[in-house]
Parts: C-alpha cells; sequence; structure tokens
C-alpha cells in the first residue's frame, strides 16, 4: 500500500489543529488513531486512497465534537459559533473547509493558517 496519502492527510490535519491553537495531546492523539483505521480502510479499496485526507479531518472533526466540542470554527462569519465542515462529503478528491451557515469555502484542507 502506498502510505503517502496517509502521510499527507497527517500532515493536512495536524497544520489545520495548529492554525486553530487545538493542537492538544489529546486532538494528535484522536489524528492518529484516524489514520490507523484509514490505513486499512485504504488498503481495502486502494483507489480510495485520494480520499484518504478529507475522511481524517472528517474522523477527526467528528471524534473532537464527542470530547471537546467543535472544531474547526468559522472564523468569518458573525454571530453564534458555528463549524467549517469538509466538502465533498466523502473526502476528496480535493477538501476544502466550507461555512456551515454560508456555504462559502473558508480554505483548503491543510490551509486554515493561510
Amino acid at each position: 500500500m502506498d502510505t503517502v496519502p496517509l502521510f499527507d492527510a497527517r500532515a493536512r490535519v495536524l497544520a489545520d489543529l495548529h492554525a486553530r491553537n487545538h493542537a492538544t495531546a489529546q486532538a494528535v492523539s484522536l489524528l492518529e488513531d484516524a489514520v490507523s483505521a484509514r490505513e486499512w480502510w485504504a488498503d481495502q479499496w486502494p483507489e480510495g486512497q485520494v480520499y484518504v485526507a478529507g475522511l481524517v479531518a472528517q474522523d477527526v472533526q467528528d471524534a473532537l465534537f464527542e470530547t471537546t466540542g467543535r472544531w474547526p470554527i468559522c472564523l468569518s462569519c458573525p454571530g453564534p459559533e458555528h463549524s467549517l465542515y469538509i466538502q465533498p462529503d466523502l473526502g476528496g478528491p480535493d477538501p476544502v473547509w466550507v461555512c456551515e451557515e454560508s456555504g462559502d469555502v473558508v480554505a483548503p484542507l491543510g490551509g486554515l493558517g493561510d
């Protein structure tokens, strides 16, 4: 199996965790768990490797929601706090963070700090 997509997914999600000051030990541990789980998934479906980065981001987002709350939060809109989500839903091949309120693309995965 080609591990490059997994390392790319890890790097991109970690960059976004850092960009939003959320790269805690718990968050990084959840990221490692998500990458490990998606390694098996990508091994079973090699053609699906283009979706790994977005799926890892969604896995981390879901796990953080259950433990610490919403991540990442939209910083572009006024009003009540709301999240960003990965588009397209399956996570690829070019995942972006989208505001759940406005529907605007905020950044590519890995680009929240740009």
